[in-house]
């Protein structure tokens, strides 16, 4: 109820009157956690906001909305993606993107890293998707988890052809990793990059 309320950018008193609920107690409870979300209430949420996935209002399995293409908005964590990706199961969104344009993104991160220079500035926000080790496609930026480390790098061939080699947009200052391939757990291909500016 959180995430719903957040989302539409209201207070919970005035979500709770556009619902068409007569007070907001109900839903502080909710939020509390003292009471479940009941059937009537998510009848009035998603009769308001039909994007809303009622199963997921009721379960909280799946998705928060209906629609799962490249209109659906963006879980942005403000965590770092070096260090708190290993963690994404467990993190709740702190807000969410709506980037109409940018579709196949699972969720976004900060990148607060040095090793990248220029090419993603520390501050940056990546959008990521989830892809299978065997899936990358060499020359992509990835945020690799492996046994031994976590890093966002350029991934590109190496002599040994059991190894990826994971170089820094700073190659001056950073050096090349080599790592080898079946001790990837995980990895994020970066989709976008959001490159603040100060």
């Amino acid at each position: 109820m959180e995430a719903v309320i957040r989302w539409a950018n209201m207070s919970t008193n005035y979500f709770a009157r556009y619902i068409g609920l007569a007070r907001g107690e109900n839903l502080y409870q909710i939020k509390r956690g003292h009471n479940g979300i009941s059937l009537d209430v998510a009848d009035h949420v998603v009769a308001k906001f039909p994007q809303i996935d009622k199963l997921w209002l009721l379960t909280g399995e799946g998705h928060m909305f209906v629609e799962l293409d490249k209109h659906r908005p963006i879980p942005y964590y403000k965590a770092d993606s070096e260090k708190d990706i290993v963690r994404i199961s467990e993190l709740k969104p702190d807000d969410y993107l709506f980037l109409p344009m940018v579709g196949g993104c699972d969720f976004a991160m900060c990148y607060n890293g040095q090793a990248m220079g220029r090419v993603i500035p520390a501050g940056t926000i990546v959008l990521l998707r989830a892809v299978e080790p065997d899936a990358i496609i060499l020359g992509g930026e990835y945020v690799i988890v492996s046994k031994k480390i976590v890093t966002l790098r350029i991934v590109r061939s190496a002599e040994d052809e059991s190894c990826f080699r994971l170089v820094a947009g700073d190659r001056e200052h950073y050096d090349d990793l080599l790592l080898d391939k079946s001790s990837v757990q995980k990895a994020y291909k970066v989709m976008v990059k959001l490159i603040t500016n100060d």
